[in-house]
């Protein structure tokens, strides 16, 4: 009797160890979504730190700018890294998210291309320019063609400019989906081109007519989100300091500039973005 009372109890124990083992493995998996597939790369660095430490990060690929937010709110991922902090405030007011900033990545200029000319100055009265119809982005946009002397915008529009904050123009502005434009490059004069989507289509920084200025701007920085609830949770909360420590290293740095140079600046990094919020 005592020998089979031994043996349930070690099968038990058995038992125990395996479904404590299954649990810590799902618990130790982080879900991130990105927009475009040059963020694996980015975030290969982070991927294999964190697999040595038994976190097992998977990158989700997301197509177009709204979903990942959508996905993050409805944890089906854990976290996303694909937005700068106004395109974050205003998806959040707009969606009723309550999605929270854990750590900040880098910036990304949003450049003005063209195919047809090699200046801003070579741009004649009327020329079509493309730029994002999303507020956040457009708004970007049109402070980027004031700087290039291209348009004139309303001193009291705020913060993210719309089209109806234009004054004067010496161009035609034609709003498209941030996705299409670098496919629409040819078919107008020039574009402002979001980052990530010029790098798909091999748009190098250095083609660009007119830089971006407004790279000091901490609104503009990109960032990692989580959903506020998932910081309730303590396990979670200390994944995602590893997860955010993971990507804030030499080796992320080395890929930005070795991989992608001129498109990834690193910024906030000093910045601990997870304790701010957890003291909230």
């Amino acid at each position: 009797m005592k020998k089979n009372i031994a043996i349930l109890a070690g099968a038990l124990a058995l038992i125990s160890v395996f479904f404590t083992s299954c649990g810590e493995k799902k618990s130790n998996t982080v879900k991130l979504g990105v927009v475009g597939a040059m963020y694996e790369e980015i975030w290969k660095p982070a991927k294999e730190a964190l697999k040595a430490e038994g976190i097992d990060l998977q990158v989700v690929l997301f197509t177009d700018y709204s979903t990942p937010n959508t996905a993050l709110a409805n944890n089906d991922i854990d976290l996303n890294a694909f937005q700068h902090r106004i395109f974050l405030e205003a998806d959040s007011a707009s969606r009723g998210y309550n999605l929270k900033i854990i750590g900040n990545t880098f910036i990304i200029p949003l450049n003005l291309y063209s195919t047809k000319v090699k200046s801003v100055a070579e741009l004649k009265e009327g020329a079509v320019v493309a730029i994002p119809d999303d507020v956040t982005n457009g708004g970007r946009a049109l402070k980027v063609l004031q700087a290039a002397g291209l348009v004139t915008l309303n001193e009291n529009a705020g913060f993210n400019p719309r089209i109806n904050d234009v004054l004067t123009s010496k161009v035609q502005i034609k709003e498209l989906k941030a996705n299409t434009i670098p496919s629409a490059l040819p078919d107008v004069d020039a574009a402002i081109i979001n980052g990530n989507y010029a790098l798909s289509f091999g748009i190098k920084t250095e083609s660009a007519i007119f830089a971006d200025t407004s790279l000091t701007e901490k609104n503009y920085w990109n960032l990692i989100a989580a959903n506020a609830e998932s910081l309730k949770d303590s396990v979670k909360v200390e994944l995602f300091r590893k997860v955010v420590a993971a990507f804030q290293t030499a080796e992320t740095e080395k890929i930005f500039n070795e991989n992608y140079g001129g498109y990834f600046i690193k910024v906030g990094w000093d910045e601990d973005e997870l304790s701010a919020r957890l003291s909230e």
